[in-house]
């Protein structure tokens, strides 16, 4: 037995070579800055630096939820979060199973090349050209508003409104791009499954909805979980791009506070303990996603 382990790792020592260059990434750049983790339980100071600094316990996260804005920042968080988990996930997969029932090459070549292109636009060129797009003095919206005899609409400064523009450019953004893994998965199921299909009558809803989805279950499952995994990391630049004073009761969350109370005010140790918070749900997010995942994933099949 230890012979033929010995021979197996013998013969795969090419293989394994070709893991260092990854595990040396991970262990510089996700495993290496978790040592700063230690700095949540500090009074740091760029003077004493991080092993110099005093040592505080959980001083700093009693500081967090002792100020008043913290409940509503979290919550913030939680409801964008899940608002774009939940519009924005089926999107993807329903796109995929659209193109991969395209029969021309050159018109399903064409679409992806569209759809996928905003997802490569920064969320600065996006914002503004949104920002443009819905103003109050000359947005293109309230100027056809106008012209039908309506009265402007301050679309940006509304609540519900800013919402929906917020959840759609995420939606516009990134579908296109995230529909590969989804085509990935499709272009693996086996062409006998439809034929067969064919044969026995089915017409092609009936298909999509026996052989495509069920075929697609396991990386819907997948990808839902990495999703789940998320839900605490509101995107910065995408939230601080849009957000204004008038809807910032709503838009406030946990990255914005961290780049405004953390770096431009310097108080480093507490949005440390709020970054680490937020980690510490996101894997008690993951893990219950897991576990909901595989009790399905029995259930089904």
């Amino acid at each position: 037995m230890k012979l033929q382990r010995k021979m197996r790792i013998k013969e795969n020592i090419p293989l394994y070579s070709m893991l260092i260059l990854p595990l040396l990434v991970f262990a510089i750049f996700s495993y290496g800055p978790m040592f700063g983790l230690v700095i949540a339980f500090k009074d740091y100071r760029f003077i004493d630096g991080i092993m110099g600094s005093e040592w505080v316990g959980l001083r700093n996260f009693r500081m967090i939820f002792a100020q008043p804005q913290t409940v509503g920042i979290i919550r913030n968080t939680l409801v964008i979060s899940l608002l774009t988990l939940v519009t924005s996930f089926p999107f993807p997969i329903i796109l995929a199973i659209l193109l991969n029932e395209v029969r021309s090459k050159f018109f399903k070549k064409a679409t992806q090349t569209v759809l996928y292109l905003p997802h490569f636009f920064s969320w600065i060129i996006v914002g503004g050209i949104i920002i443009n797009i819905f103003s109050t003095n000359n947005g293109p919206i309230n100027f056809i508003i106008e012209a039908l005899g309506g009265t402007p609409f301050q679309f940006m400064f509304n609540h519900t409104s800013w919402m929906s523009i917020y959840l759609g450019a995420g939606i516009w953004k990134d579908t296109g791009f995230n529909t590969i893994i989804y085509l990935a998965a499709l272009s693996s199921i086996d062409p006998s499954y439809y034929e067969a299909a064919v044969v026995d009558g089915a017409n092609k809803w009936k298909q999509i909805t026996k052989i495509t989805i069920p075929c697609l279950i396991p990386v819907i499952v997948l990808q839902f979980i990495l999703a789940t995994g998320k839900i605490m990391e509101v995107g910065f630049d995408r939230i601080y791009v849009l957000q204004n004073a008038m809807v910032r009761d709503i838009s406030d969350v946990v990255s914005t506070y961290i780049y405004e109370f953390g770096i431009q005010s310097g108080n480093f140790s507490i949005t440390t303990a709020m970054g680490l918070f937020d980690s510490v749900i996101s894997l008690t997010l993951v893990l219950l996603a897991n576990q909901i995942a595989k009790k399905s994933d029995n259930a089904l099949f």
